[in-house]
């Protein structure tokens, strides 16, 4: 029985948070080097971007403006905290330091190639359904040579939820129960799949960002509901759950 299956692409097929951790890593440095006389520590810094990050991409979605701005904000703020006074020229180093996320390279996790292949050749169907700008995801998406897997079944919104999965599944006339989600997220992948009775694919990554961390437990799936620690075990997984009926 041929099925449509939907991938996240960050972190589930390129690799995307590792860059990120990268980025706040330096940003967690300046801001402790500044802040040096405040004995302000870098896991304070951290934290606080976390919230303010996540806040903000409960507002906006994935608009990439949103990252460098969080860096800004935190700055702020513990600026206002300590009485420290803000530098347009920190600021800006901030800014251009929280874009520079989105100009690293576009690294596939391993066997995504096999692993597409394999499913395009079982017959199943191939979508691509991913959160962010629209022309940075064009660029990773390029540049990862993805769209010959998936063609015109690539979906980019700025908000990434149930309401974003329902459009995509009513617009393609995509059958509930012939229909999988594959990511690393729980906020935007899994919940939302479950939610809308798919089949969802949970790839468990071992740094994962705060903003995707939601509990599972009191989830109750439609149908077939799996965790995979490898993008390579997919194709074989997704047989195994056809094969039982």
């Amino acid at each position: 029985m041929k099925q449509n299956i939907l991938f996240d692409l960050d972190d589930t097929l390129i690799h995307c948070n590792k860059y990120f951790h990268f980025v706040q890593e330096q940003f967690a440095d300046l801001m402790t080097t500044w802040f040096a006389p405040f004995e302000l520590t870098k896991q304070a810094v951290l934290a606080k971007h976390s919230e303010i990050d996540i806040a903000g991409v409960q507002i906006v979605g994935f608009k990439s403006e949103h990252f460098p701005q969080s860096f800004v904000d935190t700055y702020r703020y513990y600026s206002a905290l300590h009485g420290r006074s803000e530098s347009e020229g920190e600021e800006t180093l901030l800014w251009k330091l929280g874009l520079s996320v989105f100009e690293q390279e576009t690294e596939p996790y391993p066997h995504m190639h096999e692993t597409l292949e394999s499913l395009a050749a079982a017959g199943h169907q191939l979508h691509l359904y991913t959160g962010g700008d629209p022309d940075i995801q064009k660029r990773k998406i390029e540049a990862a040579g993805l769209e010959r897997y998936f063609r015109d079944r690539i979906y980019i919104r700025l908000h990434k939820n149930v309401e974003a999965l329902k459009e995509i599944l009513h617009s393609r006339k995509l059958r509930i129960d012939r229909t999988w989600m594959i990511g690393n997220s729980v906020r935007t992948d899994v919940l939302p799949a479950l939610s809308c009775g798919l089949h969802a694919i949970y790839l468990k990554q071992e740094r994962e960002w705060d903003y995707n961390v939601l509990p599972i437990a009191g989830a109750k799936p439609s149908g077939a509901f799996l965790t995979l620690s490898s993008l390579g075990q997919v194709p074989s997984a997704i047989a195994s759950f056809l094969a039982q009926g």
